[in-house]
């Protein structure tokens, strides 16, 4: 063959073996794909033994949509069904997955199933099977979620090979479980009731372990009891929720692996050890909601790829260190409800990519960093319940991501920089109860996502328009602008409002309510009350507020009334406050009111009587507040679901119904100064042990008290004043174990001193004055503490006899202690409505669900009291808790003032007068520091004023006159202030302001004591407390306080004291209204 010929074979064979080349791949190629699309067949015998396997079980109770174990039919490739996984080479059943399938029954340890290799399951509500230790070579065994109950069975800890353990199932043997799982990797054991389990049952975990998780386990112990910090592959530790305590242990820093670490939610105490700053390569920190206590170490700024610290719930103090801006790696940054102080360091602005800051519920101080403009990926900032103070630095207008920003409850004042309108991805805003001032900026309006907006209890000014920004931003759900200065009209509202929670109370808000209100068609809350708002509040068909709950107008004494009409309906409405707003009659819609349950229309002139659809219609009604107006008739039946009435001050008529102890839920009845009569039901003293106040003042009762008090009452207060009750007073009394109260003055009882109530130990106010109480006082023991809590005892107008009750006097702890450190009035009050987490019952509109949150109450009673000073009789329409007083004038008693009272050194008004008391008045009354009123007029007391009298430097009135004193008078200090008036009577004093000489050429001798730096020492006077209580409650309530923090200025002192003697004010007993205080 010649060489052409050759090189065309060669040419033939190259192209033959190319061909058959690329037959080859192509047949490999098409091999592989058919076997990775098609399931590989398993064997008849594993087949069957899975079909065995299913007939264990049956479908829950519970509906289940799909059960994996519907694919499996007879005939078919068991590899093909779900839940079912096979070798691929082999067609071997390697895996079984049954989870969310809901399964129930038992494996018997015989089960066709352990014929199978390694499985997952979720199998609900069966033992675990002790053939589970047949499958030696298992390395994965998840059976979380199958709600197994029983023991584990030993034969799982023959499980050798066993990497991954995951039960969350109840039980209590652990130890035999994992004491030969030594090739471990991970374990989780979450939500297993391990109480009874010892920590040291893990002491033998394997040293390959790389994930623990014991969370909601209820384990109980110290760190150091679990002795794992051996463990140098240990990348993730939760042991969360659980009832751990001690310290932790500085061996902690031993997992130098340790990524993830969380032990919140235990009672962890101590601090945190500085060796902590070794975990370099933890990311995630979770130490909250423990006691833990010290300051933040520095070292933790060692730990560069932390990503969240959360160390939120605990007992931490101090400040934030420096350091911690190393943390560059930060986006999660909680400090929370601990007690940090100091300022924030700017050094946190180094935190670049921080997400989430919150520092709220501390003491920090100062005013927010300049520099924390730069933390520009920055979405939530937490600032609240703190002592920050400042400005809001124009440089957050930088934080182009801020979602939330919530400042509230500090110190800020200032106004709002323009700039944040800039913040255009904010939603929620919280700035209430600081000291803002100035206008609200129109440039809010370009936050057009903005959501939620919280500027109340600041002091705001007025608009030069109408309130921005409510008109034009869609996506408002919540506005909250009251209790500030806004002086504007209000806006119209465009159609498509989101708008569901408008409040605008306590302002100087004025003009009409637009008609365009009715636009807010998803209002759930509407409060304008307390403003300045004029003309008829109209709601007819247009008025489109069908979702309408709460409803409050009122305060706003230019209202002309409320026009309704019975077409109109508020289908879902819950809380209408219409008071003072000049209304003559129920409103018409309330006839479709079903769902209403609080309902206030005081201090209107609505005459006549209730209408009879009222307690038809509002079945549900749970507060009615009807006080002052001018209602006749009888007292109405409340429904059973009633806890408050207050009807006071009106014309009503007629008995207490018997009907009325059918409403076993009532707390408040307040039905006093009306024209009632007859006698007091027996009923009302054991018809419901929820009631904390029976108010039947200054009616026309008469008869006796019901001797019908059962035990385990709440009655808190029980006020029967100026009324015509006569007899003795009911033992049962004593049954009243809460009573704080107990005020029977201006009747005709007729009995001795009631010694038996000793035994209320919450007795803070008992007036017996005016009736017809008689014989000595004297306890029943000579030994025990009596009345430690009284700090108002009037017995006053009786016919006492004897010796003054020395016993008592040395028992008056209340008058012995003072708590005038409290930086706001507090006054004797009952709360009302106090309820746990609940829904309200009857349906609500269908977007919102109702809540009472656990201990908010409703309302609460403010506790009223009759007092005479200076011979007038001043109506107190609230008691403050410092207020003290012991009047046991006009009596019969006699002998000696007793030195004793010199202890009851925060005791406000003391009276004697009118009694037949004889000897010296005692020098120890010197140390009655607190005494603002002093009257021992009309009895026979002799010898010198004592010169300790000049200590008291409160004392504003002193009424010696009509005695036997002689000597020269006291001179300095408040005795410069006294005119004759308070020494008439006393023949043989002399010196200032008598016009008697005294024979000696030296002036009258004095004390002088250095001023004290405290409250007392400078001046807050009775007149203070006395002009707070009384009528004309809003100004005088300023007017005392500021007295009360800031000393006592003459002219309070002048204009009291010029007021003439004998006068008698008689303040009707209505509760203020409810402005800003």
């Amino acid at each position: 063959m010649n060489s052409s010929g050759i090189m065309r074979w060669f040419i033939w064979l190259s192209q033959l073996f190319y061909l058959l080349l690329l037959f080859y791949s192509q047949l490999t190629s098409s091999s592989s794909s058919f076997n990775s699309s098609s399931p590989p067949l398993c064997s008849q015998d594993q087949s069957s033994a899975l079909l065995q396997f299913k007939q264990l079980f049956s479908p829950s109770y519970y509906n289940i949509s799909y059960s994996k174990m519907e694919s499996w039919k007879e005939g078919t490739n068991c590899c093909s069904w779900d839940g079912v996984t096979c070798d691929s080479v082999r067609g071997d059943v390697i895996g079984l997955d049954l989870s969310c399938s809901r399964l129930y029954g038992t494996i018997p340890s015989n089960a066709s199933l352990f014929l199978l290799p390694h499985l997952l399951y979720d199998f609900y509500y069966s033992q675990i099977s002790s053939g589970f230790g047949r499958f030696a070579k298992l390395r994965y065994l998840n059976l979380s979620g199958s709600w197994f109950y029983g023991e584990v069975p030993l034969e799982l800890s023959h499980l050798s090979q066993l990497s991954s353990l995951d039960l969350s199932l109840d039980t209590s043997v652990v130890k035999r479980l994992v004491q030969n799982l030594t090739k471990l990797r991970e374990l989780h054991l979450d939500r297993v009731n391990m109480s009874s389990v010892s920590l040291t049952s893990f002491r033998n975990l394997s040293s390959s372990l790389a994930s623990l998780t014991l969370e909601h386990c209820d384990l109980h112990g110290s760190l150091p009891d679990l002795d794992i910090f051996g463990l140098q592959n240990l990348r993730e530790l939760n042991l969360g929720n659980n009832s751990l305590s001690g310290e932790i242990p500085s061996s902690f820093s031993n997992l130098k692996a340790l990524s993830y670490l969380d032990l919140s939610g235990n009672n962890l105490n101590g601090p945190i050890p500085t060796l902590f700053g070794n975990l370099t390569k933890v990311t995630k920190i979770f130490l909250n909601n423990n006691n833990f206590t010290g300051q933040i170490p520095s070292s933790l700024s060692n730990l560069k790829d932390l990503n969240v610290i959360d160390l939120s719930n605990n007992k931490f103090e101090g400040s934030i260190p420096v350091s911690l801006g190393n943390l560059t790696k930060v986006t999660d940054f909680m400090l929370q409800y601990n007690n940090f102080t100091g300022r924030i360091p700017s050094s946190l602005s180094h935190l670049k990519v921080l997400n989430l800051i919150d520092l709220s519920y501390n003491k920090f101080e100062g005013s927010i960093p300049v520099s924390f403009g730069n933390l520009t990926k920055v979405t939530d900032i937490m600032l609240q319940y703190n002592n920050f103070s400042g400005q809001i630095p124009s440089s957050l207008s930088n934080l182009k991501y801020l979602n939330v920003i919530d400042l509230s409850y500090n110190k800020f004042e200032g106004s709002i920089p323009v700039s944040l309108g800039k913040l255009t991805k904010v939603t929620e805003i919280m700035l209430q109860y600081n000291n803002f001032t100035g206008h609200i900026p129109s440039s809010l309006s370009n936050l057009k996502d903005l959501t939620f907006i919280n500027f109340s209890h600041n002091n705001f000014g007025g608009f030069c328009g109408k309130i921005p920004f409510l008109s034009n931003l869609t996506k408002l759900s919540t506005v909250d602008l009251s209790y500030n200065q806004l002086t504007s009209q209000m806006c119209e509202f465009q159609p498509n409002n989101s708008l569901q929670y408008l409040r605008l109370e306590n302002n100087r808000l004025y003009g009409s309510l637009p008609s365009s209100i009715s636009n807010l068609v998803n209002l759930i809350e509407l409060n304008i009350a307390s403003n300045d708002l004029s003309g008829i509040v109209e709601f007819d068909e247009s008025t489109n507020l069908e979702e309408l709950e709460t409803l409050d107008v009122s305060n706003n004494s230019r209202f002309l009334g409320i026009k309704s009409n019975s077409n109109h309906t508020f289908p879902y409405l819950r809380t209408l406050s219409l008071s003072s707003c000049n209304i003559t009659e129920f409103p018409k819609f309330l006839k479709s009111s079903k769902y209403l349950r609080h309902l206030d229309l005081s201090y209107n002139g609505i005459p006549n009587q209730i209408p009879k659809w009222m307690f038809e219609v509002a079945e549900n009604l749970q507060f009615l507040d009807l006080h002052a107006n001018l209602l006749q008739g009888n007292l109405p039946i409340p429904p059973s679901t009633m806890i408050a009435i207050f009807m006071s001050n009106n014309r009503l008529t007629g008995e207490i119904p018997s009907m009325i102890c059918n409403a076993s839920n009532l707390e408040i009845l307040d039905i006093s100064n009306n024209n009632l009569s007859g006698k007091i039901p027996q009923c009302l003293g054991n018809f419901g042990h929820r009631l904390s106040v029976m108010d039947l003042r200054m009616n026309n009762f008469h008869g006796t008290i019901p001797d019908t008090f059962e035990k385990d009452n709440s009655l808190a207060t029980i006020a029967f004043n100026r009324n015509h009750l006569d007899g003795k007073l009911p033992k049962s009394f004593v049954n009243c174990t809460n009573l704080e109260v107990l005020d029977l003055g201006n009747n005709k009882i007729n009995d001795s001193f009631p010694y038996w109530l000793e035994a209320l130990s919450e007795l803070r106010v008992l007036v017996l004055s005016n009736n017809r109480f008689h014989g000595p006082i004297r306890n029943h023991k000579n030994k025990g503490v009596f009345f430690s809590k009284l700090q108002i005892l009037d017995l006053s107008h009786n016919e006492f006899t004897g010796l003054l009750p020395r016993i008592y006097f040395e028992n008056l702890e209340a008058m012995m202690i003072s708590n005038e450190n409290a930086q706001k009035p507090q006054y004797l009050a009952q709360d009302y409505g106090i309820y746990g987490n609940r829904e309200s019952s009857g349906p609500s509109h269908p977007a919102v669900r109702v809540v009472v949150n656990r201990e908010v109450p409703i309302g609460s009673y403010q506790n009223s009291i009759e007092v005479t000073v200076k011979g007038s009789n001043i109506y107190l329409l609230r008691i403050l808790t410092i207020f003290t007083m012991i009047d046991l004038s006009s009596n019969q008693f006699q002998g000696e003032i007793l030195g004793a009272l010199g202890r009851l050194k925060f005791l406000r008004l003391l009276n004697l007068s009118h009694n037949s008391l004889t000897g010296h008045i005692p020098s120890t009354l010197g140390n009655l520091s607190a005494l603002e009123a002093l009257d021992f007029s009309s009895n026979k007391l002799t010898g010198e004023i004592p010169m300790q009298l000049t200590l008291l430097t409160f004392l504003a009135m002193l009424n010696l006159s009509q005695n036997h004193l002689i000597g020269p008078i006291p001179q300095g200090k408040q005795f410069n202030t006294f005119g004759n008036e308070s020494y008439d009577g006393n023949f043989r004093l002399c010196g200032f302001p008598l016009s008697i000489k005294c024979s000696t050429n030296e002036p009258p001798p004095t004390i002088f004591l250095e001023d004290n730096d405290s409250m007392f020492a400078e001046g807050f006077g009775w007149k203070a407390v006395l002009i707070g209580y009384g009528c004309g409650f809003v100004f005088g309530l300023v007017v005392g306080y500021v007295v009360f923090k800031t000393r006592k200025p003459q002219w309070i002192v002048k204009l009291i004291e010029g007021e003439r003697e004998g006068r008698v004010t008689r303040c009707i007993n209505q509760r203020p209204k409810q402005r800003r205080s």
